[in-house]
């Protein structure tokens, strides 16, 4: 298989066992699938298609799939993509993406890429664009330095901004392409810094043991929503700093609407499915179920690892976890591909998830 094969249809459909939603399984291949990453859409503006990462050909590619039922295209082959990293510019064309150190453009009608940026003998993270496509940011690790890479999409004005810890998804303010908003790893988690690199400063100062986890922009309200693992779900005032309740619930991993009204989220420990989360009630509606196996040791407990749960997972510790930063990430927070990491279409009816509940990762779609 190479860039540009076309593969038959795997897509099935069938209705949710509780809710009684329709779902489609997309892939059905002997190989881990999954969509991209819960803070972005894997489907084209569109809405017939949609981009996931498969491991079918040996190691992390990018294929499309017709939405719901049609061919598979591979989209990138060579050196391996970092798994998560894949984001849709906002016609739909562009899609970004990472490889080690470097930043691509993938032109998906023609499949022709650019290099956009490469920093030397550095790991990336997942790509986040500004609302105008303009901007794009990364976490970044090179040598003993951590940060986030920043700069314009057209690939110039490139810069790291350093940081003491470990980053973990940077995303630009939906309203104000100058501020980003990451997670320092482990904890005080919250943090923010202008685009240039000014004003840097810590959101909410906690401790070890509040397990602040999966924070991002409360859609276009700019406010910052984040969850308190696995207690409950709150909201954070930009602004004012003020923290407000929205639900008791173990809502996971979280990704609100634009309009920042309704919350998507998975759940685990217990596992109860996908759901909707009303931002000002609280009121959850339930979606369907993931039945995915949500590994990683650290989901059973409230607090962020220490050094000797790493040290304990270590002998399983494989390089295609998400965080590169922690050598046993996989067994402490799980191998990335058995959580649901649930995300919306463009048009918000229909939410893409993974699931391993065939004993293989891959893609579905539940329309709402």
């Amino acid at each position: 298989m190479s860039k540009g094969h076309i593969s038959p249809s795997e897509s099935t459909s069938f209705r949710d066992a509780v809710t009684g939603a329709a779902v489609h399984q997309i892939t059905n291949h002997p190989s881990i699938n999954h969509p991209t990453y819960f803070l972005q859409s894997s489907f084209l503006p569109n809405g017939r298609s949609m981009i996931f990462t498969s491991y079918r050909t040996g190691d992390a590619q990018l294929f499309q799939a017709q939405f719901p039922g049609g061919e598979i295209r591979q989209l990138t082959e060579g050196a391996p993509i970092h798994p998560f990293s894949p984001a849709i510019q906002g016609l739909g064309r562009d899609l970004y993406f990472v490889r080690g150190g470097s930043i691509w453009m993938l032109d998906v009608v023609t499949l022709r890429e650019r290099l956009v940026v490469e920093f030397p003998d550095a790991q990336l993270g997942e790509c986040s664009l500004s609302a105008n496509g303009t901007w794009i940011t990364a976490a970044i690790k090179q040598g003993t330095q951590a940060g986030l890479a920043v700069g314009r999409a057209d690939g110039t004005q490139w810069k790291l901004i350093p940081f003491p810890r470990a980053v973990i998804h940077p995303q630009f303010h939906p309203l104000d392409p100058n501020w980003i908003l990451f997670a320092g790893d482990p904890a005080p988690r919250m943090h923010r810094v202008r685009r240039d690199g000014s004003r840097m400063e810590c959101l909410y100062e906690h401790g070890n043991d509040e397990f602040i986890v999966h924070e991002t922009f409360l859609g276009r309200t700019g406010d910052v929503v984040f969850t308190v693992w696995p207690h409950a779900l709150r909201r954070m005032n930009w602004k004012t700093r003020e923290i407000t309740p929205i639900a008791d619930f173990n809502a996971w991993h979280i990704a609100p609407n634009r309009a920042g009204t309704m919350i998507l989220c998975d759940t685990n420990h217990p596992d109860r499915g996908l759901y909707l989360i009303d931002a000002a009630s609280g009121e959850k509606r339930h979606i369907c179920l993931s039945e995915a196996t949500n590994q990683g040791t650290q989901w059973k407990t409230s607090r962020y690892a220490l050094a000797e749960d790493f040290a304990a997972a270590q002998s399983n510790a494989k390089s295609e976890a998400l965080s590169w930063m922690e050598t046993a990430a996989d067994t402490v927070y799980g191998p990335q591909w058995t959580h649901p990491h649930p995300s919306f279409s463009a048009d918000e009816t229909k939410v893409a998830f993974a699931s391993d509940r065939t004993g293989t990762t891959q893609v579905y779609v539940v329309e709402l």
